[in-house]
């Protein structure tokens, strides 16, 4: 039996997180070619054709048979996609996932992430019975590493050169969230 159970859709009060999919193209297009947006996303570069945007929606698909999972963030009230985020890297020996999270710059400062990420750390906790929840930040990305120390997510320290990304190597923050801290 495996006990990593993930959920394709989780709702919160004022969102619905659901699977990606194919008619989700231009959003995430619109949304990982956007500067802002990928400013710290340093592992990547923003993308520059459409096509990429289905290879992220595909790579996704039916997670619950990979390692890895992304929600889509949809604002309930309008259906308008936000965002999104979920977990890779999952190390099931020692039960280990990482977070990731990425949100429109229009709907910055609003809340909507720590009640997205609140939903899915409940899901690493309870269904997916995990033990360490991880995050790696930029060290000038201050918006997201002081989302996660509002959700209890403990600095432990920094990750030297972690990153190559356009000829430079950029250090980050290594964050994690114990399931025995989280309850």
């Amino acid at each position: 039996m495996n006990k990593y159970k993930w959920v394709k859709k989780l709702e919160t009060d004022r969102l619905i997180l659901r699977e990606l999919k194919k008619e989700d193209m231009d959003f995430v297009y619109n949304h990982f070619s956007n500067e802002d947006v990928c400013k710290y996303l340093l592992d990547n570069e923003p993308l520059k054709k459409r096509g990429e945007a289905l290879e992220i929606i595909n790579y996704y698909k039916d997670f619950e048979a990979k390692d890895h999972s992304r929600w889509g963030i949809v604002l309930k009230e309008s259906n308008i996609l936000l965002g999104t985020c979920g977990f890779h890297r999952l190390d099931r020996k020692n039960n280990i996932i990482e977070i990731g999270y990425d949100l429109n710059k229009s709907y910055w400062g609003q809340g909507y992430m720590t009640e997205a990420l609140k939903e899915i750390i409940y899901v690493a906790f309870t269904n997916m019975q995990l033990n360490r929840i991880q995050a790696y930040v930029y060290i000038e990305n201050i918006a997201s590493y002081k989302l996660l120390e509002k959700l209890k997510f403990i600095r432990e320290g920094v990750i030297r050169d972690k990153h190559l990304f356009r000829g430079n190597y950029y250090d980050h923050y290594c964050y994690s969230l114990l399931a025995k801290d989280w309850k």
